[in-house]
């Protein structure tokens, strides 16, 4: 099934995809008045039945997409955690090794726009890069998670750009003020639930710009999987329903090229998963 968070008529709201229209499970179900609260109740099981029973209503062409989570209590996003974009990063010439633990930072919700929606170049800055990346939705929440559990607790897979900005990036060591300027984090289209992925450590990722293939790969490539990374992050944090971990991005960023590549206003960029779909986002300045 595939779910997500729209407005409608200055209404948010959040439904399941049927066909080409959503059944606004928001306004059938006003006990969970979003997504996130939707996938952390038990009702969450029977979202099938649910959806079977609610006729659909708009089209996906008359809505406004909104992050498929849009005010998630954490976006927790792992850093150099594909093997090939490793790889390119110390050929470019930084200094990195893979460490023991996964390394990570934060990002705010604030940051976040939806499939469809601009990206926004900063006036301060001209070296806006894409990074295109699996999200995992937490769906029940909990503490010291074990790896072998840590499936359960996934309540869907979704398509996250974590937009850089690379020369804020570099301020200092701790990278976040490249990670959460207005306007750089898409999030969407919408969240597949599991039983739809099939095997989430074998998706094919790909980043295009103006239909440029840019980053090519596929998530065997990640360094610490999707199990280890709600295990890590579950014994710093309480984890709860809603909460999105970026998994990292593949090879092929911006930063790396002879000369440097980056976005510009004019620019499109979409960014496919492997039964997931396309978020697409057009880039515009500040």
């Amino acid at each position: 099934m595939k779910l997500l968070s729209f407005a409608m008529d200055g209404r948010e709201s959040w439904g399941a995809v049927v066909g080409d229209r959503v059944a606004d499970l928001g306004r059938a179900l006003p006990q969970y008045p979003s997504l996130a609260d939707f996938v952390g109740s038990a009702d969450f099981a029977r979202r099938d039945a649910l959806a079977a029973g609610e006729k659909p209503g708009p089209k996906l062409a008359d809505i406004t997409f909104l992050p498929v989570i849009p005010r998630p209590e954490k976006i927790i996003c792992a850093v150099r955690n594909y093997l090939d974009h490793h790889n390119e990063a110390v050929a470019f010439g930084m200094k990195r090794e893979i460490t023991e633990f996964p390394p990570i930072f934060l990002r705010v919700w604030r940051s976040q726009v939806a499939h469809n929606a601009p990206v926004v170049r900063p006036k301060v800055s001209d070296n806006l890069d894409w990074e295109g990346e699996l999200a995992v939705v937490i769906g029940k929440g909990g503490r010291h998670i074990p790896e072998a559990a840590a499936f359960d607790h996934v309540a869907g897979y979704s398509i996250y750009n974590d937009v850089s900005v690379r020369d804020w990036q570099r301020h200092a060591q701790q990278i976040a003020s490249g990670k959460n300027f207005v306007g750089t984090g898409p999030f969407g289209p919408w969240l597949v639930t599991p039983d739809e992925i099939g095997d989430p450590t074998k998706l094919r990722l790909e980043t295009r710009v103006n239909g440029k293939v840019e980053q090519k790969s596929d998530t065997s490539m990640l360094i610490f999987s999707i199990p280890r990374l709600i295990n890590y992050c579950s014994t710093i944090f309480d984890l709860v329903p809603g909460d999105v971990i970026a998994t990292g991005t593949p090879a092929g960023v911006g930063f790396t090229r002879k000369p440097p590549e980056f976005l510009k206003p004019g620019d499109v960029v979409e960014v496919e998963i492997e039964n997931i779909g396309v978020l697409r986002n057009p880039v515009v300045d500040e």
